[in-house]
């Protein structure tokens, strides 16, 4: 008895950074090894019809601007943030789109790991097409702590964790 394994996996880009993954797997039992080239033919062809045709359903795809927050807040922040923005008339700290809890870590992570603004700035822009580190979205955000957990490490200079992580 000969046993093959198949799977077939599909991942879509959505908009709004948006991604849905369907993948299905399957068992076969053979009685000899010249049924292989043939059942997994039929195999592959069977999981690409079933995955393709369920993942045109695509569900929730969160619309432009989601994940932003509903209330701006300004606040403090003076190691990573401008005194002012050209579109901050008031003189006064850029408004942030992300979350406070995020905007803390990213400060938290720079800090900690001793990294420059220019760097993270960069970083960002490389990511998601801007250098202004306030106008990145909740989502956006996630991606930029991701990302320098991954480059520099999940750990502080002291040895535990950011408070309030998720990890990954």
């Amino acid at each position: 008895m000969i046993k093959l394994i198949a799977n077939y996996s599909k991942r879509l880009g959505l908009p709004g950074y948006s991604s849905h993954q369907f993948s299905i797997s399957v068992e076969a039992e053979l009685n000899n090894t010249d049924d292989v080239q043939a059942e997994a033919s039929r195999l592959y062809t069977t999981l690409q019809e079933s995955v393709d045709s369920e993942i045109q359903s695509t569900g929730f795809v969160p619309g432009e601007g989601y994940g932003e927050q509903k209330e701006e807040k300004r606040a403090e922040w003076p190691r990573l943030q401008r005194n002012t923005t050209q579109n901050d008339t008031t003189g006064g700290s850029p408004v942030w789109r992300c979350s406070e809890k995020q905007k803390a870590l990213i400060g938290k992570l720079t800090a900690d790991h001793r990294l420059e603004r220019g760097d993270i700035e960069s970083l960002s822009f490389e990511m998601f097409g801007t250098s202004e580190l306030h106008t990145l979205n909740k989502l956006q955000a996630s991606g930029l702590i991701d990302r320098l957990i991954e480059d520099h490490g999940g750990k502080t200079r002291r040895g535990t964790t950011p408070a309030g992580w998720r990890g990954k």
